[in-house]
């Protein structure tokens, strides 16, 4: 059984195994900008939309110059309304510039715009920067799980971070509910990306049964 699972982990990666920031074009580091734009992506896909225009609107945000906490701060709320419009997210468009605007003034005022400042407020208590990420504006639980699932790329004292999403996912291909587990079945794959593809499977049902299929 445990070779069975180790394939399907295996064909899950290979074939959907790229990160959201990566699909959004984030170059992920440690770095104020990129992990700025994370925490957009994290905001957005957070809401009850397709992951696909969650994706497609943080790229549109980046076109727009607000990649960057002071330009979003700096830009009126019609701005952010427009380009959230221009993204497909029109849904929840009105709140979330409000919400957008709002955390960016947050994140300047209280951690000069650079989050590594909240990682450092935390002292590597992951629970802690769950719970500081949760400060911003519609960034719930489910938004802090999407940053620290993609931050533990380049913030490792969270990883191994499988979330209540990431381990559905995992059910849902008949794997193991266990995040020790899950990792040692992967091999050497980062948490991040293996993280990545057990959510794509626990929201799309394809995902399942091409990774199934490919395992055999």
């Amino acid at each position: 059984m445990a070779g069975h699972d180790e394939r399907v982990v295996r064909e899950l990666v290979g074939a959907h195994g790229q990160t959201y920031a990566e699909e959004a074009g984030i170059r992920l580091r440690d770095t104020p900008q990129p992990l700025y734009r994370l925490l957009v992506l994290a905001h957005l896909l957070s809401a009850r939309i397709r992951g696909s225009v969650a994706v497609a609107t943080a790229r549109t945000l980046d076109e727009a110059g607000l990649g960057d906490p002071r330009r979003m701060a700096g830009a009126n709320w019609q701005e952010r309304v427009d380009a959230l419009g221009r993204g497909g997210y029109r849904r929840y468009d009105e709140r979330t510039a409000t919400q957008l605007g709002d955390g960016a003034g947050l994140l300047i005022e209280r951690w000069g715009g650079d989050l590594r400042r909240l990682r450092k407020e935390a002292d590597g208590e992951v629970s802690e920067l769950r719970r500081l990420l949760q400060e911003f504006p519609g960034v719930g639980p489910a938004g802090a799980d999407i940053f620290l699932r993609e931050a533990q790329r380049v913030w490792p004292e969270a990883a191994p971070y499988l979330d209540r999403k990431a381990l559905q996912g995992a059910r849902r291909l008949g794997l193991p509910e266990d995040a020790g587990r899950l990792v040692g079945l992967a091999g050497g794959t980062e948490p991040a990306v293996l993280a990545a593809a057990l959510v794509r499977a626990a929201v799309d049902k394809e995902t399942v049964r091409d990774a199934l299929d490919r395992a055999g």
